[in-house]
């Protein structure tokens, strides 16, 4: 399918654009984000907005590829308690169909060493920094039929971000062995929580 942007005069994305505009020059948060937490719209719609699995974003099958748009719109992203995934913003919710993740880690900082000193910072494709800690957890999953890992790490609110393959093999070669089990799993430290990322027969054969 040939990209296109997604901008055309009776674009309805142009009018969430317009008000997400106004409202950034009011109230943020600490992370210079919009208060989406605080936005209770009652009117929702879903206008063919999706996230895939790569990371990009498509409008009614056509891809956005205006990238300041984009960020623009992960800044009001939030995930409610349905499962479902949202543009908020004070006067409506947009349904955002999320392949596998909103966003993707795709670089891996690492501040400090030891159990308690360790900090590793995660940046997504979108430039959000977060470094894994009790509230914004890593969480490592494995598909049961090829047993593949699916790591992920919290973001913000219920939003993940899924770690590119590159990132977690830089991880994995961060992994030591988990004391309370003995080592039979391998694990990393961040804000002094350990956080198992597989077996360790998986560690070893990276």
């Amino acid at each position: 399918m040939t990209e296109q942007s997604s901008k055309s005069p009776s674009n309805p994305l142009d009018d969430v654009e317009t008000t997400l505009r106004h409202i950034m020059t009011k109230g943020k948060d600490k992370n210079n984000l919009p208060p989406v937490h605080l936005w209770n719209p009652p009117h929702c719609g879903d206008i063919g907005m999706e996230i895939r699995a790569d990371g990009s974003w498509w409008h009614a099958g056509r891809r956005i590829t205006r990238d300041k748009l984009v960020r623009l719109f992960s800044t009001i992203l939030r995930k409610d308690d349905d499962g479902q995934t949202y543009l908020v913003t004070p006067y409506e919710k947009i349904i955002v169909h999320v392949e596998d993740a909103p966003f993707l880690a795709i670089r891996l900082d690492r501040w400090g060493t030891g159990e308690a000193g360790q900090t590793l910072r995660f940046t997504t494709n979108l430039g959000d920094i977060t470094a894994a800690s009790k509230d914004y957890p890593l969480t490592v999953l494995t598909d049961p039929e090829t047993g593949e890992p699916a790591p992920y790490m919290r973001i913000r609110g219920r939003l993940d971000a899924k770690l590119t393959r590159a990132c977690f093999y830089e991880l994995a070669d961060l992994a030591v062995p988990n004391a309370q089990d003995n080592g039979a799993t391998l694990g990393v430290w961040s804000e002094g929580v350990f956080f198992a990322i597989g077996p360790s027969e998986y560690g070893a054969a990276q």
